[in-house]
């Protein structure tokens, strides 16, 4: 395998995907805008801070390093945002990786693991969902998701590219080795918003809905840890390289939680209570989200490590604690900054 370019690497997902690359002596190119993500969280490799909406960097990229295979993961990921900003993520999710595309097909690297997600599915027909449930998002963040794939198999029939499409569910837990994690300005993801709550007096957390159809009320979702999902995406990478053709795996560990239940795991983890507050449903979030996983497992050979809610909550407590103030923490520590 030759060099990889990642888009977004210097994100969550994108920076442990790096990681565990790097790990396998696998070359990497990161670009990243930095505008969620962290150069810090680059733990090696080449980094270029740019926008893959800027064709010139794209350009420069592709002509100084011998590109071989891409792992997009750029994008604006918010769902309520998305409802309330559209354009922006039309722009940025579709108008700006279609200039990614062109390049590739201009430099004939015709090899891409794109990061989709759940929200494809809107709400589900059934549960757990497999890849054939419709795709039927309901929320703009979704349908960016979904027309870029569509975009990849019509590029997979004119130009020949290969490609799989990652689904993910909801992301997890931080690198076991305590060098990254999950550092967000604002936060939106539930495990680590209730860490923060923990480790900074005077917040709660707020509970978006408590009046769905489920069980206890609360919102449903399938939580994957980080390591499992960077993993799938060297599978995705070898099964493009062995020839194996383009293909859509969903990626979430096929057990739900609620929001109650995430709670109260953090507390039984971390051994505090869980201040919290009750606040109105956001935009966009369907009920109850839980992969089948059963494709991946069985074409890819993809075993997660990290099964149980537990594990993945204590790996992120012990990143937060030791970075209570995200990345940031690590240059405080050095004594650079205030």
């Amino acid at each position: 395998m030759g060099k990889v370019l990642i888009t977004g690497g210097a994100g969550y997902i994108g920076s442990h995907v790096v990681k565990r690359l790097l790990e396998r002596g696998i070359e990497t190119i990161v670009l990243d805008n930095l505008q969620t993500g962290h150069r810090e969280a680059v733990v090696g490799g080449t980094c270029v801070q740019g926008d893959i909406g800027d064709e010139r960097i794209l350009q420069e990229i592709f002509a100084g390093h011998e590109i071989d295979s891409v792992i997009h993961m750029a994008a604006d990921c918010l769902v309520g945002d998305s409802t309330k900003a559209p354009l922006k993520y039309f722009n940025n999710n579709v108008n700006k990786s279609l200039r990614l595309l062109g390049e590739m097909v201009e430099r004939r690297v015709n090899k891409m693991v794109f990061s989709s997600s759940a929200a494809v599915y809107g709400n589900p027909s059934r549960v757990p969902i497999e890849e054939d449930s419709p795709a039927l998002p309901i929320n703009p963040y979704g349908e960016t998701k979904l027309i870029f794939e569509k975009i990849l198999e019509s590029c997979k029939i004119a130009h020949g590219l290969q490609y799989i499409s990652l689904r993910y569910f909801n992301a997890a837990g931080a690198d076991p080795d305590g060098l990254i994690g999950e550092d967000h300005h604002p936060e939106t993801h539930l495990i680590p918003t209730v860490l923060k709550a923990l480790l900074r007096k005077g917040r709660r957390v707020p509970i978006f809905g408590t009046d769905y159809d489920t069980p206890d009320g609360t919102c449903i979702r399938d939580y994957i840890h980080i390591v499992d999902i960077a993993d799938a995406h060297i599978l995705a990478l070898e099964a493009l390289h062995a020839g194996e053709g383009c293909d859509i795996f969903n990626l979430g560990n096929g057990n739900g939680f609620s929001v109650q239940q995430i709670i109260q795991a953090t507390s039984q983890v971390t051994g505090r209570t869980i201040p919290v507050m009750e606040s109105q449903r956001r935009p966009g979030d369907p009920p109850v989200l839980i992969a089948s996983s059963e494709k991946i497992r069985k074409r890819l050979g993809w075993i997660p490590q990290y099964g149980k809610l537990e594990e993945i909550i204590d790996t992120a407590w012990r990143w937060h604690r030791t970075h209570p103030h995200g990345f940031r923490s690590s240059v405080l520590k050095k004594g650079v900054g205030g």
